[in-house]
């Protein structure tokens, strides 16, 4: 048996949005992506959303829309895949890189202690598809400590009044949570729950500090070197002329490529169904066993339920070497495992600027226990059950 890790969903539906975007002959930014964006702007009741062409440039827009500059601190979780900590790099700023919880999201209180007068962004990550702690986070922000620490540097700054709460949201579509921070920023990446192949959507829940209608032209700017008119505004009959009021990115998202989310989308409550079927199967297989460590899965009281993008199973006493050694068995069976993630001062380029992975111990802890099983809408129950049997199998075997 060969079972992949996660390959995308792709069916007539989704095959049919492509064909009637290349059929119209529009594939650039235009309707499609107005349509996505409000989708998922209604879905969880966001102000508006903006579609950009991957996760990473969304963070990057957003973080120099802020003005982040030199010697600016973002602070961010060790557990996470190393474009959180880049887009900081590339806006300009530093990332403050902090320990996690046992459930792979920021710890609170190591927040608290790296809170400063340089700090100008707090950036949780949603592992997994499960939300991070931004009420507590916000909550922080809020106390007299925090305020009396706040130095903003521009007039954006000045009026949201502290530091501004980004949620790595890459994971999380399809899950339930509260749209808390400031700003959530989607990944629509080929492994992700819903995917337009490469892609992303910037999510702004910041109605109460901004006129939306002006943030929301302004963020669409950005996304196309601040250009005043999109090309599917300049098409129409009269309207070639624009101009350039600011120095923008160039990271707008492609109809062609949210015609492949819009197609899925259309299959939303089976695909994520089917998700958290395979994720409650490996729950309930796993919790007989002393050796293994659950993920989350829901927190009622605050309206959290994952995406089941990932099932991050950890294996309790074993070390780094074990635990590779038991996906190289999984391998041998034609089972396709992954790991989420290496934590950040793990890597070669955050070593050379000086992060040490001694100053976050247990996000080590968690990444050295750490298995990715497969999960996605075509993996089968006997599929399901051959991995399960296997894992149990060779875990066993070894410890």
């Amino acid at each position: 048996m060969k079972i992949p890790f996660s390959p995308p969903y792709i069916d007539q539906f989704v095959i049919d949005q492509v064909t009637s975007t290349l059929k119209n002959k529009w594939i650039t930014t235009g309707p499609k992506v107005e349509l996505l964006e409000k989708k998922i702007s209604e879905y969880y009741g966001f102000d508006f959303c903006v579609g950009v062409n991957s996760w990473t440039s969304g963070a990057i827009l957003i973080l120099k829309w802020l003005g982040i500059k030199e010697d600016d601190e973002v602070i961010i979780p060790a557990y996470t895949y190393a474009a959180t900590a880049l887009a900081i790099i590339h806006a300009g700023g530093k990332p403050v890189i902090v320990d996690v919880d046992n459930d792979f999201n920021i710890n609170i209180n190591e927040i608290k202690k790296n809170i400063n007068s340089k700090t100008k962004a707090i950036m949780g990550v949603d592992i997994a598809g499960y939300q991070a702690k931004y009420g507590a986070i916000i909550e922080i922000l809020k106390t007299e400590e925090c305020i009396s620490k706040f130095r903003p540097s521009n007039n954006l700054q000045r009026n949201i009044g502290r530091p501004l709460v980004i949620a790595d949201s890459a994971h999380c579509l399809g899950g339930r949570f509260k749209p808390i921070a400031d700003f959530h920023i989607f990944s629509f990446h080929a492994v992700k729950n819903f995917t337009t192949a490469e892609g992303g959507m910037i999510a702004s829940n910041l109605k109460n500090y901004f006129n939306l209608n002006d943030l929301y032209k302004r963020l669409k700017r950005l996304t196309i070197n601040g250009q005043t008119k999109d090309a599917f505004s300049k098409s129409k009959d009269g309207s070639w002329k624009y101009d350039i009021v600011e120095a923008g990115l160039k990271c707008n998202l492609p109809d062609i490529n949210a015609a492949i989310a819009l197609g899925q989308l259309k299959s939303k409550e089976k695909i994520i169904k089917r998700r958290k079927e395979i994720f409650k199967f490996y729950q309930s297989f796993f919790s007989k066993f002393s050796w293994s460590e659950l993920p989350p899965f829901e927190e009622k009281s605050k309206c959290i339920e994952s995406s089941c993008h990932i099932y991050m199973l950890r294996i309790i006493g074993i070390n780094e070497k074990k635990r590779d050694f038991i996906i190289d068995k999984l391998f041998d069976k034609g089972i396709n495992v992954n790991v989420h993630y290496i934590p950040l001062p793990l890597l070669t380029y955050f070593k050379n600027l000086g992060y040490e992975i001694k100053t976050t111990p247990n996000s080590y802890n968690l990444y050295s226990r750490e298995i990715s099983l497969p999960i996605y809408p075509s993996l089968k129950e006997k599929e399901v059950l051959y991995i399960c049997e296997n894992l149990r199998s060779i875990v066993e075997e070894l410890i």
